[in-house]
């Protein structure tokens, strides 16, 4: 009888270690708290257990591993497996997505930017530009066009932009530049404060943004059409750590991120349709652009800024103007079929 009750024990505990042998617990960087924004990392995270009977799991952290503009130094170190950036934050680090946050570039919904993300992110220079990094993208964290929140008398002429001091990061800060503003690439983490102190005048962020950091809470007014472009923040893996994954896991994570962005989108769609009670209840006045306002901007941003990227990343050795043209051709292939 001891004798195989003492089988039994070992049996267990080889097939213990035989579990324990297959499963793979990730670290996931993010920053903020729980958002719309982050809502698709949470859903692959949901969808890789639920399809490895739970022998793939991730620990999604808040702002615990890293400062949110250092997420892709830990994954270039493997401090964490996977991590959430923008681009904007390290320009330097990240040049090639960089063209998905030129403004004005005619993206006109969560779809389309999905589309023109996936196709920068799949493209040879771009793979290799972030594996630099020891980065692999994984799916981008689509946003909406940026507007801006500000206090005091409404600033809804560009004249009224000189001088301006504004939260805004990568082409969007250099397209309030071009009309006279002045931008401060302050973390999202950082804006309120800088906002309630008189350290900016205005803030720009998508809706999910403005809701989570809180500056609809002390603004007086919203710019609802100004839609001068949005940042772009992927989602990449360290390039060891998703090899090292075995080909079910690997498997279930590659399957699982079309879902999740179809979530992403789902449930961010759901916010955008509460964004006009959520003004009113914040007592939020709306603020509209004339048509002559919003061409003079895009006249005054886009042109320029955008042949500035193409030369200044050309120099790099970037096919700058190839990356460009892709983002073109898929919004067009885009608007085809929507």
């Amino acid at each position: 009888m001891k004798h195989i009750v003492g089988k039994a024990v070992i049996a267990a505990v080889i097939a213990s270690f035989a579990v324990e042998a297959g499963a793979t617990e990730w670290n996931v960087s993010v920053w903020g708290k729980r958002r719309a924004f982050t809502e698709g990392i949470e859903k692959l995270a949901e969808l890789v257990e639920e399809k490895t009977n739970g022998e793939f799991t991730m620990n999604v952290s808040y702002g615990g591993l890293s400062k949110n503009r250092e997420n892709l130094d830990g994954i270039s170190i493997g401090a964490f497996e996977m991590a959430q950036f923008c681009a904007g934050y390290h320009r330097d680090k990240n040049p090639s997505i960089t063209v998905l946050e030129l403004p004005f570039l005619g993206v006109k919904n969560l779809e389309q930017e999905v589309a023109v993300s996936n196709a920068v992110y799949s493209h040879p220079a771009v793979e290799k530009d972030l594996a630099r990094w020891n980065a692999k993208l994984l799916m981008p964290s689509p946003m909406p066009q940026y507007n801006i929140v500000g206090t005091g008398e409404p600033r809804d002429t560009l004249e009224k932009f000189d001088g301006m001091r504004v939260r805004a990061t990568g082409g969007i800060g250099q397209a309030f530049e071009a009309v006279g503003a002045v931008p401060t690439s302050v973390t999202a983490t950082e804006a309120y404060n800088s906002m309630e102190s008189g350290v900016v005048d205005t803030v720009a962020f998508a809706q999910h943004a403005h809701l989570s950091y809180r500056t609809i809470d002390i603004a007086d007014w919203w710019t609802e059409d100004l839609n001068p472009g949005t940042v772009n923040c992927p989602v990449v893996v360290n390039i060891d750590a998703y090899n090292d994954l075995p080909d079910d896991q690997r498997k279930a994570l590659d399957e699982s991120v079309p879902e999740a962005i179809d979530f992403y989108v789902a449930n961010y769609g759901k916010l955008l349709e509460k964004w006009d009670a959520i003004l009113k209840e914040k007592d939020v006045k709306r603020v509209s652009f004339s048509d002559d306002e919003i061409a003079k901007f895009r006249k005054t941003a886009a042109d320029p800024i955008r042949e500035q990227w193409i030369t200044d990343m050309t120099a790099q050795g970037l096919p700058a103007q190839e990356l460009y043209d892709l983002v073109q051709k898929t919004l067009e292939e885009q608007s085809k079929t929507n």
